[in-house]
């Protein structure tokens, strides 16, 4: 018999904290910085399912393995350490990474080239200010040290104005460099870089999945089940590979939704999400 009180379908911003989750590899140490509820819940789902030996290295506290009952509408509330093994200083964090000891942490910008180099510092070019953003923090130093990198984003969906006009998230050259990711603009490849660390390995959005081809290139590798190739070129302003096996990528399972939904019951991470989106959901059985 049918039980109607467990999950059918997922949400899109269920389905991106699932995907996040998926690039979490068990046994290594991870951080999630301060601001994304997205990557705050992938990281306590991915503990929770397939990752129990991850050390997580919560953001703001720095508390290490932390067990909180809900997710908080700011990261820096202590609620988020509650039954936390311990507390670093950020300059243990920072030691950890300079060591390589540090396995994943998770960036985004305002601008993500085809490259993986983000831009959180500012838009225009070096003879004209735009906008001035807030900067990286300490990502630009970690971005060279951790051993691999989650970029996620779900503002990829870059719609027309007016005039035809698009403002991408996903760019072909970013204004700024601030994060570090596979090649610099004169052409530099990480290989050739003095850094200890990988560089990132997967940019998640909320129109599809991205891994890195061998040159270090931003490759399609996986859609949802409302996306296909060509709308995710239609909203990116760079021409991207696909691999030859391009798939749709696996739903949450009914348990996982239900841990998502208990662990946010007041919804902080629709924060992130495009007030269109909300009705993007995906059923389970299809």
């Amino acid at each position: 018999m049918l039980d109607k009180t467990r999950p059918t379908s997922c949400t899109l911003g269920e389905l991106l904290i699932y995907q996040i989750a998926l690039t979490v590899d068990d046994g290594i140490l991870a951080f999630h910085g301060f601001g994304s509820p997205l990557v705050q819940l992938a990281l306590h789902l991915a503990k929770r399912n397939h990752a129990p030996n991850l050390v997580l290295i919560a953001g703001a506290t720095y508390g290490v393995n932390p067990k909180p009952p809900f997710l908080t509408p700011t990261s820096n509330d202590w609620v988020m350490s509650q039954e936390a093994e311990c507390f670093l200083d950020i300059e243990e964090l920072f030691d950890i990474g300079a060591s390589g000891r540090l396995g994943r942490m998770f960036l985004s910008g305002l601008q993500i080239d085809k490259w993986g180099n983000m831009n959180v510092t500012r838009l225009g070019g070096d003879d004209r200010l735009k906008l001035k953003l807030p900067g990286g923090g300490g990502g630009c130093n970690l971005s060279c040290d951790v051993e691999n990198i989650t970029i996620w984003t779900a503002a990829h969906r870059a719609p027309a104005d007016d005039k035809g006009r698009r403002r991408y998230r996903l760019v072909d050259t970013c204004d700024f460099i601030t994060s570090v990711g596979h090649r610099t603009v004169d052409d530099q490849t990480r290989g050739e870089m003095p850094y200890r660390g990988g560089g990132p390995d997967y940019i998640i959005t909320d129109l599809g999945v991205f891994d890195f081809d061998a040159s270090g290139h931003a490759r399609l590798a996986a859609v949802y089940p409302d996306t296909d190739a060509g709308l995710v070129q239609e909203n990116t302003e760079f021409t991207f590979p696909v691999t030859e096996d391009l798939s749709m990528v696996d739903l949450p399972s009914p348990d996982m939704i239900e841990f998502i939904r208990a662990m946010d019951p007041m919804k902080i991470h629709h924060r992130e999400l495009r007030r269109s989106d909300y009705g993007r959901t995906f059923d389970l059985a299809a």
